[in-house]
């Protein structure tokens, strides 16, 4: 005797989770392209996207068909991975609390077609659907493009370029002594090694031999190296 399924019973819970975001996605579609920037909808089992407003995807020169097909891929042919250092940690706690009214800001890179250059935006992220089991399964997000001639935009490169600067070298930071770290902050100031010793009441030689120490410490020789640790560090 053959078995005849129903077309509800050759529904698998993959197709009816399917339908669930789809739906989800008919909320925020018709009316994407009324906020002032990119729509974004990502799947947090994957790390693909699964929905882009029109304006980002004529930005991006693609569609959103080959966004999906990307899948992770979509982060390293679009983006500037050095952010990923500072943006990724709070994405990871975002959905760890797990609460629907909580959400993130950040700053990306993003390459724009017909742009060398890479093109700043703010993004604001939040929980948009959870599973089920109540966990995180989409996120939403819209991103802001900064103005290029704005002094914001320069400002944030720095900070980011410290932060990794930070994350990088923190390493042959912490070799330093209480001292060393004293000395380094009056080198990036341009304090000459007798200067340095006056004020900290040590011979000159003894000046001279920390700033030796330093340098080999931290592997630099230009007082432009010595700078960059002071400011990433805070000591400037």
């Amino acid at each position: 005797m053959s078995i005849h399924l129903s077309y509800t019973d050759q529904i698998t819970d993959t197709d009816i989770l399917s339908l669930k975001i789809k739906d989800k996605i008919a909320e925020i579609e018709p009316v994407a392209d009324k906020f002032p920037g990119v729509i974004l909808v990502h799947n947090i089992r994957d790390l693909s996207i699964v929905y882009m407003s029109a304006r980002g995807t004529e930005q991006l020169g693609t569609t959103l068909e080959e966004l999906v097909a990307l899948g992770p891929a979509y982060y390293y042919r679009f983006f500037n991975k050095e952010d990923a250092q500072e943006y990724v940690p709070k994405m990871k706690g975002l959905l760890e609390r797990n609460n629907e009214e909580e959400w993130i800001t950040m700053f990306q890179q993003v390459q724009i077609i017909g742009s060398a250059d890479w093109t700043w935006h703010l993004t604001s992220v939040k929980i948009f659907m959870r599973d089920d089991n109540g966990k995180p399964l989409l996120t939403i997000g819209i991103a802001i493009p900064i103005d290029p001639e704005h002094h914001i935009t320069n400002k944030v490169a720095r900070l980011l370029e410290e932060n990794n600067f930070l994350r990088n070298h923190y390493q042959y930071f912490c070799k330093l002594t209480k001292r060393e770290k004293e000395i380094l902050k009056l080198l990036a100031l341009g304090k000459t090694s007798g200067e340095i010793a006056g004020e900290l009441f040590i011979s000159t030689t003894t000046a001279d031999t920390h700033r030796r120490n330093i340098r080999q410490k931290l592997n630099v020789e230009s007082g432009y190296e010595l700078s960059q640790y002071a400011r990433a560090f805070d000591l400037i």
